[in-house]
Parts: C-alpha cells; sequence; structure tokens
C-alpha cells in the first residue's frame, strides 16, 4: 500500500477497526477514511454506492460487523444474519465498482463446523454443521469469504479473507449481555471486587478451551498480509495456543486482584467444547504474534478501568 493511498476502514470504531487505524498510522499513512454509523448505515446498499462513488478508496479492510457474545448471536439471530450480509454484500460490490486496489475481508473463527478436528485449518470450511448458537453469525460470514473468493474468480478483484480467534484488547466491549468471554470476565471479576463480593460464578462447567489474540496483534497480523498475500481462500490469524474457561478464569481473578472463590453454573451451556486455529499458514506467510495473553489481560484491564470503570480507591 502507498503511503498517500486512500484506505477505508470500516468499523473503525470496534476493537479491531480501532486497532487498525492505530496501526496504519503508526505506519505513517495519514489518508484513512472513517464514517461513524449515523453517517453512514452500512446496510443501506444505496447509501454504501454513493460514499464509495464520492470518496473512491484505493483500499478496504472490512471490519465493520454486528458482533456479539453467544447470548447475543442466539437472541437476536434474524439480525446478525441480515445486518452482516448487508454491511458485506454493500462494502464488497462497491468496492468492485469503484476500482479498489484490494480488500480484507474480516470474518471469525466461529465460520468452523462444531466439532471439526482441532487445531482449526483453513480447509475445514463448511464440511459439518454450525455451532447453533452462533449459525446466523457464521453463515454471514462464511458467504463473505465465498464473495470475496467469486469477485476474485469473475472479475479478478484481488480481496483476501481472515479469520481471527477470539479477539480482546483496548475498546473491548464490556456489555454486562452482549459481550464475549474474556471482556465479560473482566468487568464481573472488577464489579466483585470493587463489591467485596465472596464469589464469582462463570456459565458452563470451566472446561472448553479458547484461544485469545489480542486485537492490536491483530492488526499487525492484517497490515503484514495487506501487504505481503494475494491468494484465494481464507487466513486464520491467531496464537496457536489456548487455555481452559477456568484457567482463564483465574488468570482474570489474578490480574484484578479479586480474592473471591470462582463457582462455576452447569446448568448453562458450554458453546463449542474447543476452538483453537492452526496458524501454521499464517506463520508460512512470515509473521507470529508478540503480546502473550497475561500481558494482554493487563493491557486490556487497564484500559477498562480508563474508559470504562473508576479504579478502586481511586
Amino acid at each position: 500500500m502507498e503511503k498517500h493511498a486512500k484506505i477505508y476502514v470500516a468499523g473503525h470504531r470496534g476493537m479491531v477497526g480501532s486497532a487498525i487505524c492505530r496501526k496504519l498510522q503508526k505506519e505513517g499513512y495519514s489518508n484513512i477514511i472513517t464514517r461513524v454509523s449515523s453517517e453512514l448505515d452500512l446496510r443501506n446498499q444505496q447509501a454504501v454506492a454513493d460514499f464509495f462513488a464520492q470518496e473512491k478508496p484505493d483500499y478496504v479492510f472490512l471490519a465493520a460487523a454486528k458482533v456479539g457474545g453467544i447470548v447475543a448471536n442466539n437472541t437476536y439471530r434474524a439480525e446478525f444474519l441480515y445486518d452482516n450480509l448487508q454491511i458485506q454484500n454493500n462494502i464488497i460490490d462497491s468496492s468492485y465498482r469503484n476500482g479498489v486496489k484490494k480488500l480484507m475481508f474480516l470474518g471469525s473463527s466461529c465460520i468452523y463446523p462444531k466439532m471439526a478436528p482441532q487445531p482449526l485449518k483453513e480447509d475445514y470450511l463448511l464440511t459439518g454443521p454450525l455451532e447453533y448458537t452462533n449459525e446466523p453469525y457464521a453463515i454471514a460470514k462464511i458467504a463473505g469469504i465465498k464473495m470475496c473468493d467469486a469477485y476474485r474468480d469473475q472479475y479478478g478483484c484481488n480481496y483476501i479473507s481472515v479469520m481471527p480467534t477470539n479477539l480482546y484488547g483496548y475498546n473491548d466491549n464490556y456489555h454486562p449481555q452482549n459481550s464475549h468471554v474474556l471482556p465479560a470476565m473482566i468487568r464481573r471479576f472488577n464489579e466483585a471486587k470493587q463489591n467485596n463480593l465472596a464469589d464469582v460464578t462463570i456459565w458452563g462447567t470451566g472446561t472448553p478451551k479458547r484461544e485469545f489474540l489480542f486485537a492490536d496483534d491483530l492488526a499487525e497480523a492484517c497490515f503484514y498480509l495487506m501487504q505481503n498475500y494475494n491468494e484465494p481462500g481464507l487466513v486464520n490469524i491467531g496464537t496457536g495456543e489456548d487455555i481452559s474457561i477456568k484457567d482463564l478464569a483465574e488468570l482474570v481473578k489474578k490480574v484484578i486482584g479479586f480474592e473471591g472463590e470462582i463457582k462455576f453454573d452447569t446448568t448453562k451451556p458450554d458453546g463449542t467444547p474447543r476452538k483453537l486455529m492452526d496458524v501454521s499458514k499464517l506463520h508460512s506467510q512470515g509473521w507470529k504474534h508478540t503480546i502473550e495473553l497475561e500481558e494482554g489481560i493487563q493491557l486490556a484491564y487497564q484500559d477498562f478501568l480508563k474508559h470504562y470503570e473508576q479504579p478502586v480507591n481511586s
């Protein structure tokens, strides 16, 4: 990407989009276009078409999506399918019609079958049934991958797809109902510490294993691949290492300094038993993560205290 190129980051206020913007600015890119949702509804085909016709971006990072945790995914099933399809359809097609040089589509590890072998290789896509709770979101993201490849096949577009693992970091979503597992834990352990609670209850058995990547590491990988990768299909982005929900809870408890007990509500669903990315394709491209989990949780917790919560005894 040329330093003067016009780069559109869709979803710049989200955790991923804001990390990508920080990385671009750090690398000396100043011609970054963004729009908040009140200025541009990405679900509106005409509005997106008009925006692209007016701005004519050279490069696009498609990080905009309707996202949430297990509760939100399962509750707003129609919205998660419709909104995400609309957003990506509009941006991918308008990119083609307005001569975008290269587009990166960001998906999610939930695209893989529920019982796929571990670790998850890119070629396991569409080899089995999806996890029911987030199936609408997963189907939208699979459609996005296939759309990028279809536009590549039919029109010669250089559109690439990346599938991040579970993310956390600066600017995360800490909503009580709609957040993902790690930010939800940060919020709840912090509240328990502030209120001197005796225990914190975690959903499920604590046995499922998850992989976590700091969002700024993801941005580094996205920037690297945008410069160096031009193939069809998809690339997993992760650490290649996972941790049980129980051990994650212990780690968050330690970072936050909560003194109480951790309990597990085994009447609640566990979700997918394990989700670990095979990142050998990414490593073979020459990129590896640098921020380890405990350090990342400390960084995220400081960001949480700064933006969402007053520190104890401050």
